[in-house]
Parts: structure tokens; C-alpha cells; sequence
């Protein structure tokens, strides 16, 4: 089913879902089964898996030269997203991005997704390689993530990059985008942002699930301005759990999210990460809870594979 379809299926029940990150090369799809099965009583409609675009790295030869390579850390996408769905049942939603493909290449990533059933994708831009200071796409790929839902619209339309393929099969692919209740960090305002978000609805897109964020006024101020300027289709709040002291400073730094002074404060008492732990599954569990009242059709946990805090989560919630 259709993301949209789940939502409608659902009866104005908020639902339960969560995104996975693939393992590292070398790892085993296991761990990927571990850290879902203990959240499967939960009945998530979909699982986002996400994807992870290439990194360069130098290694050193003979007579002090440097060899750059190419090389893709969490390779696996598709093949998760097949294994989710045979082994679990349930829908799951591919991460697509602009970086690191080719027009071409999202157009053969897109008919292997057809090909096996998938009917949901997230587009995304995508974030810089860490070589980069700002995004770089490919040359012969998409800038923004409203040019990547153009080309995936077209393809339901069966219009394919070939002109000269004619009645080419409609895929039927429900696309979902990102959107920042905090702004995007490149984003010069946040209205400015919201226009950039409205673009990639105008081009097709049919839900936006949001960055993570701790201060829930945030992201209603968000909704409603998205509301506001013409924007219909479902948000769905991301949540992540906070889970050591570092992430009071790597969080900020590497999403540009605030942090609430209460939320700073508690885990700053903390003596170790055993209680970080427990601080951030309270905050998150207050959070849902406000969310789930304010009606909220579906809460999205950003999990990294870990699912002891997001079970705990759930657990009160669900």
C-alpha cells in the first residue's frame, strides 16, 4: 500500500513507524532483523530505509602517493527494502537522493524498485560528501529534490529519459519529502524554506516527514505555516530519542536543531550515558504523547538500528 493509503486506512489512529539505516559492509542483514523484530508489536504500516551516498578516501602507496578511492560504506538499500517486505509484511520506503546519481542511474534505481513491489520512495537531495563544504551534484543529475520528484512524477506518467520510448508502463510511486521545522541549514529563512518545500508538493510529492526536533511548539508553528501557504498533504513529525551527552553539542551541529533548556538541563545531571538514556526516552515520550493528542497521523522514529529506546517509546505510547 501507499503511505497515503495507510493514512486513510487508518481512522484518524496515529501510527507507529521507524527508519533503519543499512548495516556497514562486511555486516549481515541479521542485524538489521534484530533491531526491527522487537519493535514489530507495534504494527508499523512502513519501515524508511535509508541511503547512503559514496564517501572518498585516500590510501597511501609506494613513494608517498595518495590513491583516491571511491567506496560506499552502508551499501544495501534495495535489497533490505525487498528482504523487509518478504520477511515482515509490511511497506517499505527506499531513500532516494540527487546526490551521487545520475539522472540515468535514479532512473534504473526506480525500475528495480517497480520491479519488485515497492510503491513508496523518500526524495532527498542530499547532504555534501564529508570532502565537501556545500552539495555538489552530479553532473548529469538533479540539483534539487523537487527536480528528483519531477522525474519520479513523470515516470507514473510513463515518461521515461529515452524520448523516443513511447507507452513506456506508468509506475505508481506514492513520494515522500523532507521538511524542517527548523529550517534547512542552507535555507537563508524559514518562509523561504517553506516555498522550497511547497515546489516539491507542486511537483508531486505526496507527504513530507520532517527533520527531528525536541521542542514540539516548533513543529506546529511549522505545520500551521506550511498550512498556511497552500501546503495539504500530511506532515508526520521525526522523532529521535537523545541517548549520550555528546549529542547535546553533535546534534546541534550536525542537524542545526535546538536543544530545549529543559532537556539541556536534565542531561547535564546526568553521571553517564545510562541516564542520558532514560532522560531522552522520557522527553520523547512526553513528546509523542503531545502529538498523538494534537492528532497527529503518524510518528516517525528515527531508530539507527537501535531499538531498545524506541521500543520503550512505544511501549506508552502505542
Amino acid at each position: 500500500m501507499k503511505i497515503t493509503e495507510h493514512l486513510s486506512a487508518s481512522k484518524n489512529k496515529t501510527l507507529f513507524s521507524f527508519e533503519i539505516l543499512p548495516p556497514l559492509k562486511g555486516q549481515n542483514i541479521q542485524s538489521i532483523f534484530d533491531g526491527i523484530d522487537p519493535l514489530m508489536e507495534f504494527k508499523p504500516p512502513f519501515i524508511d530505509v535509508t541511503y547512503h551516498r559514496e564517501e572518498y578516501v585516500y590510501i597511501e602507496r609506494a613513494k608517498g602517493l595518495l590513491e583516491k578511492r571511491v567506496v560506499r560504506k552502508r551499501p544495501g538499500t534495495v535489497g533490505i527494502c525487498a528482504a523487509i517486505q518478504s520477511k515482515y509484511k509490511v511497506d517499505a520506503v527506499p531513500h532516494i537522493l540527487c546526490g551521487g546519481f545520475s539522472k540515468e542511474d535514479t532512473e534504473n534505481f526506480l525500475i528495480d524498485l517497480d520491479f519488485l513491489g515497492i510503491k513508496n520512495v523518500m526524495a532527498l537531495r542530499g547532504d555534501a560528501v564529508k570532502s565537501e563544504i556545500y552539495f555538489t551534484p552530479d553532473p548529469q543529475g538533479h540539483n534539487y529534490a523537487n527536480e528528483l520528484v519531477e522525474q519520479i512524477s513523470a515516470m507514473n506518467r510513463g515518461q521515461f529519459l529515452d524520448e523516443a520510448l513511447e507507452n513506456g508502463h506508468k509506475t505508481d510511486f506514492c513520494v515522500g519529502v523532507a521538511g524542517y521545522p527548523e529550517k534547512h541549514m542552507e535555507a537563508p529563512s524559514l518562509e523561504k524554506d517553506i516555498q522550497r518545500l511547497k515546489a516539491k508538493i507542486e511537483a508531486g510529492a505526496e507527504y513530507v516527514v520532517t527533520q527531528m526536533f525536541f521542542d514540539n511548539q516548533k513543529f506546529f508553528e511549522f505545520e500551521k505555516s506550511c498550512r498556511e501557504s497552500g501546503i495539504t498533504v500530511p506532515i508526520i513529525p521525526g522523532l529521535k530519542p537523545i541517548a549520550t551527552k555528546k549529542q547535546l553539542t553533535l546534534i546541534p551541529h550536525r542537524f542545526h536543531v535546538d536543544m530545549p533548556n529543559d532537556l539541556t538541563r536534565e542531561v547535564e545531571k546526568c553521571k553517564n550515558n545510562e541516564e542520558v538514556h532514560q532522560v531522552g526516552i522520557e522527553w520523547c515520550i512526553e513528546q509523542s504523547k503531545e502529538l498523538v493528542a494534537a492528532g497527529i497521523p503518524v510518528l516517525h522514529y528515527y531508530s539507527m538500528g537501535k531499538s531498545s529506546n524506541i521500543k520503550a517509546i512505544a511501549s506508552q505510547v502505542f
